[in-house]
């Protein structure tokens, strides 16, 4: 057979299909299927007799009424039941694309039986899975990009030293060095993270004296300032007010909080920790003097992968971390109960963390108050 012949016989095959039927929907009002199969009897009955009597009263006789009676019967079923079980069909062929790994096929849920309440739920079942899809492969090519990165730069310093090309020099040993901390700081993230998100991290729940967490927290601020010299003020208001929290996961809020802050400010500035309480809740925030975020990029930097001034964020150049700092103190906020915001200041940041004053289940009093 030439190319040409077979080309010319798969052009013909569709034409051997039966034609395609309308997708007539006219039952979609109806709410539920037991409705929607009565209509369609009565219909197809009252449609037989009606055809039965013209063809009676025409004398046509029972040898030609009865097959005209049944044929037009079943063409009006056809039409209907097509309509009431086509979403059936559009959700196995779209469960099939899914199974091909294609998440972006949606079903046309236009009745409200319990077929169009199904494929409402399967368009958003659909939705839920591409998102998570999408957030896999977001999430395979940040973290190979971020551990590229220091791996290619260890790898370049270890072989110039095996080369003979650099010295085994404290400086050479010491850039080595920060390249694995860099390593080991990206891993130990990714698995609190994941921790975090599948819940396997159970909270210790103590009055946390907020005074002195701070105080410890504004010390550790000079280990990741490096040269910028940063002056740390800590306010806590009343003086000896607590908050119910796993000490372990708030110490570690406040120091990612402030690793980003520390940052994003300038040399010679100022960060703020204050705690207060706000009503139900006791409030702590941290204030620095950055370029600050614009309000419609907010919601981004909670984001894995997203630093505070990326160009995803304000088109400025990065000025390092691996952008999952913060997505780590929200799902320990989270975890606490609370929530975590960018403030509106005038100038500056402020990452503004709430937490429930009291314990879950408590009958609401407190010292603090």
């Amino acid at each position: 057979m030439s190319a040409e012949t077979g080309q010319s016989v798969r052009h013909a095959r569709p034409g051997l299909q039966p034609p395609h039927l309308p997708d007539v929907r006219p039952l979609d009002g109806l709410r539920t299927i037991k409705i929607k199969l009565g209509v369609l009897v009565a219909a197809t009955v009252t449609l037989a007799s009606a055809t039965t009597w013209l063809g009676l009263t025409q004398h046509l006789g029972p040898s030609r009424t009865l097959p005209l009676a049944i044929a037009v019967s079943l063409v009006l079923t056809q039409l209907l039941a097509r309509g009431m079980t086509s979403p059936l069909r559009e959700m196995t062929a779209a469960a099939r694309a899914m199974a091909a790994g294609d998440y972006s096929r949606r079903v046309h849920a236009s009745s409200r039986d319990e077929v169009g309440q199904l494929a409402t739920a399967f368009n958003s079942m659909a939705a839920d899975l591409q998102a998570s899809d999408t957030l896999r492969r977001e999430l395979i090519a940040n973290v190979s990009h971020e551990l590229r990165t220091p791996v290619a730069a260890l790898r370049a310093q270890l072989e110039n030293m095996a080369d003979g090309v650099t010295e085994p020099s404290p400086q050479a040993l010491t850039a080595a060095l920060t390249q694995t901390e860099r390593l080991t700081g990206l891993v130990a993230s990714l698995l609190d993270l994941s921790r975090l998100e599948a819940g396997a991290s159970a909270l210790d729940l103590v009055d946390v004296p907020l005074a002195q967490l701070l105080g410890e927290a504004a010390d550790q601020v000079a280990l990741v300032a490096g040269d910028k010299r940063l002056r740390v003020v800590v306010e806590v208001q009343p003086p000896g007010l607590t908050v119910p929290a796993d000490v372990g996961r708030l110490h570690q809020i406040l120091t990612n909080l402030l690793a980003n802050a520390a940052r994003h400010s300038p040399r010679d500035a100022e960060v703020k920790l204050i705690a207060s309480r706000a009503g139900p809740d006791v409030r702590i925030d941290v204030v620095d003097q950055g370029p600050g975020i614009p309000p419609d990029q907010r919601a981004l930097v909670f984001q894995r992968f997203v630093r505070g001034n990326s160009p995803a964020v304000t088109g400025q150049i990065p000025t390092g971390g691996t952008g999952l700092g913060l997505a780590i103190v929200r799902w320990a906020v989270t975890l606490h109960g609370g929530r975590i915001e960018v403030a509106d200041t005038v100038e500056g940041c402020t990452m503004r963390v709430s937490l429930p004053a009291h314990r879950p289940g408590s009958d609401g009093r407190s010292t603090n108050a």
